[in-house]
């Protein structure tokens, strides 16, 4: 077999020309676009670049399909609460920096702000913000707790659980619960 230079050239121009128009057209090449572990850490690091101060802290970056587009979640608290203005601010200087890095090649839909009542803690950060406050913890076990946080320390929760005694009697018990046992823990609101 005889080796042609010229062949060789010819497939290179023209897969580089395919990538251009590729490139120019409304796809981006697969290459290009970074995994979803990237985009997130990427994200994660633009956000806590653009917290207004140490008071505020990021709880999760997520990012799904919504309508044709790409949902990108942002949820952020802070130790004394996180107010719409901190929200907008974060939201504007995460899009100015996606859109100067070109971290999202299509549309998307950017959404800030702070995890509900209902949403599970998930850093010692959060648990400490709540103490004080009822908890309901299901441990991977698949059992649940019910108390009151009274500390947190790196290796897991105290709780006060009330547990039945004999007949009628209540009794409180203080009870640790390491992070590693616990599936989900989420605050009880009380209305009284």
């Amino acid at each position: 077999m005889i080796f042609s230079p010229h062949c060789f050239y010819i497939k290179i121009f023209y897969l580089c020309s395919v990538f251009e128009s590729f490139w120019r057209g409304p796809h981006v090449p697969s290459f290009i676009i970074p995994t979803m572990t990237e985009l997130k850490r990427s994200i994660e690091e633009l956000v806590e670049k653009h917290l207004p101060d140490e008071n505020h802290f990021l709880v999760e970056v997520g990012v799904s399909d919504k309508g044709g587009k790409k949902l990108l979640s942002i949820l952020v608290d802070a130790d004394t609460g996180v107010t719409i203005r901190a929200c907008s601010k974060i939201s504007r200087a995460v899009s100015e920096e996606i859109e100067a890095k070109e971290l999202m090649p299509e549309a998307y839909i950017l959404e800030v702000s702070s995890p509900g009542v209902d949403y599970p803690l998930n850093s010692k950060r959060q648990f400490q913000k709540n103490i004080g406050r009822s908890l309901k913890i299901t441990l991977n076990e698949g059992t649940e707790l019910l108390g009151k946080l009274l500390d947190v320390s790196d290796a897991g929760l105290k709780l006060e659980v009330i547990k039945k005694g004999k007949g009628k009697k209540v009794v409180e018990e203080e009870v640790q619960v390491p992070f590693e046992n616990m599936k989900k823990s989420i605050v009880q609101v009380s209305f009284k």
